[in-house]
Parts: structure tokens; C-alpha cells; sequence
């Protein structure tokens, strides 16, 4: 039997990272300024992406339970 590289809490973890950087990304693409120059496409939006992209970094590096 194969055993998988991650554990089941990783595996949530990264969907979880994965909807962050979608989220993230959709609300870059929402900013209404020309170019992407507003509140949404500099601020707000980078931050969740950094954030998404923190959680996979975790979900990757956490080690799994041997429960």
C-alpha cells in the first residue's frame, strides 16, 4: 500500500491556501482604477495573496500526526 507524503490535516491546509490565493487574486482583479491602482489592486488584494501563500508554506513544512 502507498503510503501519501502528507497527512490528511496538510491536505486541508492547502485547500484552504489555494482558496486564499484565489480570493486574493479575484479581489486584485476587482479594483475598479485604471491599471489596477486602487485600494483593491495594492493593498488588499496582495495581502491575501501573501497570506495564501504563507498557508501552503505551512500546510508543505507541517509534519503529519502519527495518530
Amino acid at each position: 500500500m502507498s503510503k501519501l507524503p502528507f497527512g490528511k490535516k496538510n491536505y486541508q491546509l492547502m485547500i484552504i491556501g489555494l482558496v486564499v490565493l484565489a480570493i486574493g487574486f479575484t479581489t486584485m482583479a476587482m479594483d475598479g482604477e485604471q491599471h489596477g491602482f486602487g485600494v483593491l489592486g495594492l493593498t488588499i488584494g496582495p495581502i491575501i495573496v501573501v497570506a495564501g501563500f504563507i498557508v501552503e508554506i505551512f500546510a508543505i513544512l507541517r509534519k503529519p500526526s502519527d495518530k
